[in-house]
């Protein structure tokens, strides 16, 4: 595999991708949450440093995701039964998603009390 043009490993990152949004309702999950996140962003006119938190925020969650799918799907086909090894690997994989997930969360309700509710305040003010 090494030593493969880009085109060619960009292919296999974008077979990756489709994978995982076939396999993983949850990655769906994020993507529909991203969306509503670019919306929240574009309609509050939130300034670029908060594109770019909300961009690696976002980043961290779906790479938290991708690499639990990875790995859960690594650990099924070498160990198709239950075993306390795989059990673990796949639960610290999870929990991995889980504290991105909830970093996430932190970022965006950071987003929200600073940001947000000030613009919905003066949505409110005559003009």
């Amino acid at each position: 595999m090494k030593g493969q043009a880009f085109a060619t490993r960009l292919g296999y990152a974008l077979a990756g991708l489709r994978a995982a949004w076939r396999l993983e309702a949850s990655l769906r999950t994020h993507a529909a949450a991203c969306v509503a996140v670019l919306a929240l962003l574009a309609l509050s006119h939130a300034p670029a440093l908060w594109w770019a938190v909300m961009a690696l925020t976002v980043g961290a969650v779906v790479s938290t995701e991708l690499l639990n799918t990875a790995i859960e799907a690594l650990a099924d086909h070498l160990h198709p039964g239950q075993h306390p090894a795989i059990g673990l690997c796949k639960d610290v994989a999870a929990g991995a998603v889980l504290v991105s997930t909830l970093a996430a969360l932190a970022v965006g309700a950071a987003f929200l009390i600073g940001h947000v509710l000030p613009w919905l305040h003066g949505l409110g003010r005559p003009g």
